[in-house]
């Protein structure tokens, strides 16, 4: 809810401007056919378990259509970026592991 610079409306006592909309609402609704006037609308049959599921697999396909896919030589360099970086950190680790132990062999014999 957005308030103007020195606006007196607090969450608590509600906005004047909102209470006279809802009252046009209400009796808008009424005009509609809504003798409560409370604005709703008449509640709509959900579609089937299996229409939901192919719905939400025609979504998949279509977000998959969006992607721009790697060509195979953008593919092949990444794969190549990978596993230069992972061999590096395994020759890292190791490098400190036999480090650490010979030092600790050092120390305690």
């Amino acid at each position: 809810m957005t308030e103007t610079v020195g606006s007196t409306a607090t969450p608590e006592s509600g906005n004047h401007e909102d209470e006279q909309l809802s009252r046009r609402d209400r009796k808008r609704a009424r005009k509609a056919g809504d003798p409560e006037g409370k604005g709703g609308r008449k509640r709509e049959k959900r579609p089937g378990l299996l229409q939901r599921i192919a719905l939400f697999y025609r979504q998949i396909i279509a977000e998959l259509r969006k992607v721009v896919w790697p060509t195979r030589s953008e593919l092949t360099s990444y794969t190549t970026v990978v596993i230069v970086f992972v061999v590096v950190i395994m020759a890292l680790v190791y490098g400190l592991d036999t480090g650490f132990s010979k030092l600790a062999t050092l120390v305690f014999g």
